[in-house]
Parts: C-alpha cells; sequence; structure tokens
C-alpha cells in the first residue's frame, strides 16, 4: 500500500513539473510587504522565467493569496473570449403582485463586495505560481518573511527562487 500511494505521489509531482516546465513567462502579481519587487528581481537575476509587465504576455501568474479575489483580478487580466462569455441572464418581469419595498427602495446591500470577503484572505508567507490558461496552481512554496525589512525581503525571495530552482532543476544522483 505505501508503494502505492509513493507511486501515486511521484506521478502527480511529475504532472505538476510538466506544467511548470511550460511556464517560461510570469506576471508577479502586488504582494504583502513588496515582495513581488524582490521576487521578480531574483527571478531576472537568476534566469529562472522572464518577467513580464504585460499579463496577456504571460504564461503564468505569482500571487500570495487565492479565493475569489484573486479570481476575480484573473478574469480582469486575462478575459475570456467574447465566444465563451456566458449570455447575462434575463431579467425578469415584474408583476402587479410582487410587493414592492414601502422605504428605501432595492434592499439589496450594493456596497457589499463578494470578490474582498474571500476567506482565504492575504496568506502569510505561501506564494502561489497559477497557470494563466488553466487557472490551475503549477507551483507553490510556505516561506514567511520575518519582519519586512528590504533584507528579510530579499532573503526571503531569494529562498522563494531557490526552492524553484530546484524544482525545475533537481540535483542528479
Amino acid at each position: 500500500m505505501k508503494r502505492l500511494a509513493l507511486l501515486f505521489s511521484c506521478s502527480a509531482a511529475l504532472v505538476c513539473a510538466a506544467d511548470l516546465a511550460n511556464v517560461h513567462t510570469v506576471y508577479l502579481l502586488k504582494m504583502s510587504k513588496g515582495l513581488d519587487q524582490f521576487l521578480a528581481n531574483r527571478l531576472i537575476s537568476n534566469h529562472i522565467f522572464q518577467v513580464v509587465t504585460d499579463p496577456k504576455l504571460a504564461d503564468a501568474v505569482f500571487t500570495d493569496q487565492l479565493g475569489e479575489g484573486f479570481q476575480t483580478k484573473l478574469e480582469e487580466l486575462f478575459p475570456p473570449p467574447e465566444s465563451d462569455k456566458p449570455a447575462p441572464p434575463p431579467k425578469p418581469e415584474k408583476s402587479d403582485d410582487q410587493a414592492t419595498p414601502l422605504i428605501g427602495g432595492d434592499t439589496v446591500n450594493k456596497l457589499a463586495n463578494p470578490a474582498s470577503s474571500s476567506s482565504f484572505g492575504r496568506s502569510k508567507g505561501t506564494v502561489f505560481l497559477v497557470d494563466a490558461k488553466s487557472r490551475q496552481v503549477v507551483w507553490s512554496v510556505y516561506q514567511p518573511s520575518k519582519d519586512s525589512s528590504s533584507k528579510e525581503l530579499d532573503s526571503t525571495a531569494k529562498d522563494i527562487v531557490n526552492r524553484l530552482h530546484e524544482t525545475l532543476f533537481p540535483k542528479k544522483k
């Protein structure tokens, strides 16, 4: 049974690595404490990925959060083609027997933004690499910063890029 579990975990790692191997250009979303700037610097200086400023040119996106807010941002950055967009639902016709609110008109809270009420929120040290087309997380790492100093953020970015490099180019034994 243990061998079967090992086989499945190894094959899952290879599938993930295959998706990661297709990533050549990345776009970095704004991250907490400005980690995205340090990460971009390390990705470029270590020649891991080409960092692009136009998200439409990216194969994948680095982010430090997942959830509805992230999904909304992806839809904004990578809108689906017009043919793939679902048709808007038809508006129901108002009949005479439907009650109209007497005071305040519409009772829906229009200030509530479902994208900002994600249960995931900001991560505390996890960075995700998400494929731009499939929307699948192809790589992630938990590497929290000890503090928000420039030196510590650069060290964290260096550790993240080193771990990414180890995943992309494993040492042969």
